[in-house]
């Protein structure tokens, strides 16, 4: 058969003398050993940096971060699965020098220099900077919804725990009535016996009254919501009308490089109250006076933006669309000019609209301005469907608001900008952390470090792709 053949199997052979010949000079490892080894572990805080003269001997915490870099790049997260990977992928006993730490030692490390870790993504970031990876121009803002390491059946919301709740009680009322039948001796031959019934009853009683507990919890306030399995986790809407117990994955992008600035793990269940956080922490990673950043309507709220604003940080934001009276062909809300001088209103038929009072409504103070004039107004009905006076409020934040509007009439082609470069971004993170797209760790602060462990994978791969490893390698020689 005419086919390209292979070498016999028992046929001698000779391998190279050293491990290094297996590795080529451009091959990934060899920047994450050179990264790793221009790192000052003991200024990051490592556990064992400072090994002891007594007890057993450590690992060298810089070979643990080298393994934990290279698992994340090639999508081996799992302590057991590195453990396995260090005994048979020649790439790692080159870059582990054949060490094989068994996946506790392997996951404690990891556990145990959460914060160390967050440092090692900011040397990284601080490295991409002074290879002019980062533009600084225009940031695209964005959050996903990560799975996390806690089902749906074990997540409890004040509605599922009312209908749980109801059914327990159904199926109360269905045992007691079947004792009652038994006591009557309806079901002579029936094999279910009283004691039976009684503990099936009892244990869903204990089962009610744990329920009962839970939703005690959520009405009080102290919680929204209860998940057992990892308790800092939420129920979250991911898309259409599924839901899952996630965690909220919020991400700065640079538009230059489609380099990752900054990441941080939520358990928020929308981005509403978001920006300001990872805007200014943005801004601070880049060390900047002023940033622009762009991110869509589920960021907007007006509180957050003027926050923004006030710090030098250039919001681009699309409103969400309302309702408006334009949409029945009657005067919008764009048509009444605002008099800041006066503070009053111009209404379109140059009436004015004063102020009448003021009240709260959830953040924000509103100011409430008042047409006297409408009930004797011809073109009423173009203006208000209600029986009174037409009025409109404005917000303490409106200003700041009307001005980011006008900015986005003027920049339309940043939303499309933000789209092409935090989105595919998002795709990689989570093609990288496996077919469910989830974490392995519970709890904010260690979902938090998986986070960005992710987030500094892919901006490793992210510069091999645009200067090359040995452009790398060069600049950390010249560092």
């Amino acid at each position: 058969m005419r086919y390209i053949e292979g070498e016999q199997r028992n046929q001698a052979i000779l391998f190279p003398e050293s491990i290094d010949e297996y590795i080529e000079e451009n091959n990934l490892v060899r920047f994450v050993e050179a990264f790793v080894d221009s790192l000052d572990m003991k200024e990051l805080n490592f556990t064992y940096c400072e090994p002891k003269e007594t007890g057993r001997k450590a690992y060298n915490p810089g070979s643990m971060l080298k393994l934990y870099i290279y698992g994340y790049i090639n999508r081996i997260r799992s302590s057991r699965k590195l453990e396995i990977e260090t005994q048979r992928n020649v790439e790692l006993m080159w870059l582990m020098k054949k060490l094989s730490p068994d996946f506790k030692t392997i996951a404690d490390f990891r556990k145990d220099n959460i914060d160390s870790i967050k440092k090692v993504c900011r040397e990284f970031t601080i490295f991409c900077k002074r290879l002019d990876l980062y533009g600084g121009e225009l940031v695209a803002i964005d959050g996903s919804k990560f799975k996390a390491v806690n089902s749906k059946d074990r997540c409890f919301t004040k509605n599922n725990l009312k209908r749980e709740i109801k059914e327990i009680d159904k199926n109360i009322d269905r045992y007691l009535k079947e004792i009652e039948r038994v006591d009557k001796k309806e079901y002579k031959f029936k094999k279910v016996k009283k004691e039976e019934l009684e503990q099936i009853i009892k244990d869903i009683g204990e089962k009610r009254k744990e329920l009962s507990g839970m939703l005690q919890e959520i009405e009080s306030g102290k919680r929204s919501q209860i998940s057992l399995t990892d308790p800092e986790s939420r129920m979250m809407k991911t898309s259409g009308k599924n839901f899952q117990v996630s965690y909220n994955g919020q991400i700065s992008v640079d538009t230059k490089h489609h380099m990752i600035i900054e990441s941080e793990i939520t358990n928020q269940e929308n981005d509403l109250n978001q920006l300001s956080n990872i805007a200014e922490n943005t801004k601070q990673e880049l060390g900047l006076e002023e940033i622009k950043v762009v991110c869509d309507t589920g960021y907007f709220n007006e509180k957050e933006i003027a926050k923004c604003e006030n710090e030098g940080i250039e919001c681009y934001i699309a409103a969400p669309e309302k309702h408006s009276n334009a949409d029945e062909g009657m005067y919008g809300l764009e048509e009444f000019k605002y008099n800041k001088e006066k503070d009053v209103y111009i209404c379109p038929e140059k009436k004015e609209l004063t102020y009448a009072s003021t009240y709260k409504k959830g953040e924000k103070e509103l100011r409430k301005y008042e047409c006297r004039e409408c009930k004797i107004c011809q073109n009423k009905t173009k203006c208000t469907k209600s029986k009174g006076n037409r009025y409109i409020t404005r917000s303490e934040f409106s200003e700041v608001v009307e001005k980011v509007k006008e900015r986005m009439k003027e920049n339309r082609g940043f939303m499309q900008k933000r789209k092409e470069t935090v989105e595919h971004v998002f795709g990689t993170m989570k093609q990288w952390l496996g077919y469910g797209g989830g974490f392995l760790l519970k709890g904010i602060k260690k979902v938090n470090c998986e986070l960005k462990l992710i987030a500094l994978s892919y901006n490793i791969k992210r510069a091999i792709n645009i200067i090359g490893i040995k452009g790398l390698l060069k600049a950390l020689e010249t560092a």
